[in-house]
């Protein structure tokens, strides 16, 4: 199909859900970008998919704590991602894919990278307590607490190996407040 300069083609609808005495509604539950980890802007990019589709699918509560779980999740693959040697092209940028999914009940983050090896927490504190002479923030590691706060923020966290090389991130968010306000 060839599209002359200022044509558009129309996305058929994600899903078709329809209710007993209500007319049938169509849904969209998935929105993903690609994103690349030298530009500039990636982060910013993703912060902007994560606002525009929370606010599309009436999530707009859930906008600050999702667009720092993705702020974490793809900084982690900026700054820490190295591509699988079966994933490296030589001149070619590292992708970075997100994906946002809604079901009725739950909002998945996908953050997937070339870069096989598991993601990793900090292992704790490496030294006793006392040490610290009541400063707390002593014990903070001095990185890797991006999955931690992930952690903290969503309902669940894990990650897959992709059949191909690389890995996706995954963390849900519990909708259960939301079920009523669906479709939006």
């Amino acid at each position: 199909m060839d599209l002359q300069q200022g044509e558009r083609v129309a996305a058929a609808p994600a899903v078709v859900i329809s209710r007993p005495g209500r007319r049938m509604e169509t849904v969209e539950y998935y929105r993903s970008l690609l994103l690349f980890a030298e530009a500039p802007d990636c982060l910013r990019a993703a912060r902007s998919l994560v606002r525009s589709t929370l606010t599309d699918w009436g999530l707009a509560e859930l906008v600050d704590d999702v667009q720092l779980a993705v702020s974490e999740l793809v900084g982690n693959v900026v700054h820490h991602a190295v591509p699988d040697k079966c994933l490296m092209w030589p001149g070619t940028h590292r992708g970075i894919d997100v994906v946002l999914k809604r079901w009725p009940q739950w909002l998945f983050v996908g953050v997937s990278d070339e870069d096989s090896n598991p993601p990793t927490c900090p292992a704790g504190e490496t030294f006793s307590p006392d040490l610290v002479n009541g400063m707390a923030e002593a014990l903070l590691p001095d990185h890797g607490r991006g999955l931690l706060i992930v952690q903290s923020l969503a309902d669940a966290l894990w990650w897959v190996p992709q059949e191909e090389g690389g890995k996706t991130v995954y963390c849900r968010f519990d909708l259960d407040g939301e079920l009523r306000n669906w479709p939006p």
